[in-house]
C-alpha cells in the first residue's frame, strides 16, 4: 500500500507539473512553427561557410529560429555541415537551437522566473563564443577531415527526416501575408505536430522523473548534494555538477525544465540551474549520434568542449547575475506545485488546448500523416 502510495505521489506531481506547463508548451511550440515556416532551411549551408564571427551569428540566429528538438538539432548540425557549412558554425548553430528557441524561453519564465530566462539566452550566447574559441584552438583540420568523411557514410541518427523537411512558405508578400496564408497555416500546423512529437518522450520522461524526484527525495539530501552551507563552494560547485546530472538523467529538449525546477528547489547554485539546462546535448544517447556522426575522436573533443563551456558560460552568468542582484532569493518554482486549481493557467490551457485542436484538425486534413513516415 505504502508503495501505491509513493507512485501515486510521484505520479500526480508529474501530472501537476505538465498542467502548470501545458499553456506555455503550447504556444512555444506554435511561434516556434510560426517561424519556422518562413525561415527557409535550404540556404544554411551557403551562409555558414567559416567560424568568422558573421558566420556564427548567423548560425545562433538560425538556431534560434529553429525547433528545439535536441535530437532534430544534432541531425541537422550534420546535414549542413556535409552540404559545406564550417563544423564550428554547425555546432553554433546546434547550441543555438536547443538553448535559444521561444519555446524553452517561455516555459523558464512561468515556472521559473525571467531571471532563469534571461541568464539563460545571455549564458547561451556566451556559451557558442567560448565553444568557437575552444574549437580554434584545439580543433585541427586533420580531425575536421575525419569528421566530414565519417559524416559523409550517412549512418543514420535520431529524427533525420525531421531534421531535413524543410516546408517553409516562399514566395512574394510580407512574413505576415504568407504566415497567415493557407500554405502558411498548414505549413505552421505541421511544424507544430511533428516538433510535439519529436520531443514529447522527453517531455514526459522529465515529467516523471521530476515528479519521482520531488515526491520521494528528501530536501536534506539535495542540501547535502549541492553543498547548501557553503556558499563559495556551492557557487562553483553547481556548474560543475549541473550537466552531470544531465547527462545520466537521459533527459533533452523542454523536458528538461521540470527537473531544472525540482534541482533549485532543493539547493543547486543559479549557475548550476543554467548549466543542467544547457547541457541537454551531451546526454548519453545523443553522444552516441555523435560517435556515428562524427567518430570517436571528434566525440570526445566535442563533448569535452561543449561540457567546460556549459559550466564557464554558466559560472560567468552566476557571477554576473549575482552582482546585478538579479539571482532570486527564494526557491519556490511553480512547476512543484501540488494541487491544481481553477485559475488563470486553467483558463490559459483551455485556450490553448483549443489553439492545439485547431492545428491538429488542419495537420490530418492536409496530408500530415502521411509524412510522419518521412519524419523518422
Amino acid at each position: 500500500m505504502q508503495l501505491i502510495n509513493l507512485l501515486g505521489q510521484a505520479l500526480w506531481m508529474g501530472f501537476a507539473m505538465l498542467w502548470e506547463i501545458l499553456w506555455p508548451l503550447v504556444l512555444g511550440f506554435a511561434l516556434s512553427g510560426a517561424v519556422q515556416a518562413v525561415v527557409s532551411k535550404g540556404e544554411m549551408s551557403k551562409l555558414l561557410p567559416n567560424d568568422s564571427p558573421k558566420s556564427l551569428a548567423i548560425a545562433t540566429g538560425l538556431g534560434a529560429a529553429s525547433s528545439s528538438c535536441s535530437y532534430a538539432a544534432v541531425a541537422l548540425a550534420r546535414s549542413i555541415f556535409r552540404k559545406g557549412a564550417d563544423f564550428t558554425a554547425a555546432m553554433a548553430f546546434e547550441l543555438a537551437s536547443t538553448n535559444l528557441v521561444v519555446e524553452l524561453s517561455i516555459i523558464l519564465i512561468v515556472l521559473m522566473g525571467w531571471q532563469f530566462a534571461a541568464a539563460e539566452f545571455a549564458g547561451g550566447v556566451l556559451m557558442v563564443i567560448i565553444v568557437a574559441i575552444l574549437f580554434r584552438m584545439m580543433l585541427s583540420r586533420q580531425l575536421v577531415r575525419e569528421a566530414r568523411e565519417q559524416a559523409d557514410k550517412g549512418i543514420k541518427g535520431v529524427m533525420e527526416g525531421h531534421a531535413e523537411m524543410d516546408m517553409s512558405v516562399e514566395g512574394g508578400g510580407s512574413i505576415w501575408q504568407r504566415l497567415t496564408s493557407a500554405e502558411g497555416i498548414t505549413s505552421v500546423s505541421h511544424y507544430f505536430v511533428m516538433d510535439v512529437l519529436a520531443v514529447w518522450k522527453d517531455i514526459v520522461g522529465g515529467l516523471l522523473i521530476a515528479g519521482a524526484l520531488g515526491a520521494w527525495v528528501p530536501g536534506t539530501f539535495w542540501q547535502s548534494f549541492f553543498l547548501t552551507s557553503h556558499p563559495i563552494a556551492t557557487t562553483f560547485w553547481g556548474p560543475i555538477i549541473g550537466p552531470l546530472v544531465a547527462v545520466v538523467s537521459f533527459v533533452c529538449s523542454v523536458g528538461n525544465i521540470p527537473l531544472a525546477a525540482v534541482l533549485w528547489n532543493g539547493g543547486i547554485s543559479f549557475g548550476g540551474v543554467i548549466a543542467f539546462v544547457y547541457a541537454d546535448l551531451i546526454i548519453l544517447p545523443i553522444i552516441d549520434i555523435y560517435r556515428k556522426y562524427y567518430g570517436w575522436k571528434v566525440t570526445a573533443l566535442v563533448v569535452g568542449i561543449f561540457y567546460l563551456a556549459m559550466a564557464l558560460a554558466a559560472l560567468g552568468i552566476e557571477l554576473l547575475f549575482a552582482g546585478l542582484g538579479l539571482i532570486p532569493q527564494h526557491r519556490n518554482a511553480e512547476v512543484v506545485e501540488m494541487a491544481i486549481t481553477f485559475n488563470y493557467t486553467t483558463w490559459l490551457n483551455i485556450i490553448f488546448l483549443g489553439l492545439t485542436v485547431f492545428l491538429l484538425v488542419r495537420f490530418l486534413k492536409t496530408g500530415g500523416p502521411k509524412m510522419l513516415a518521412h519524419m523518422h
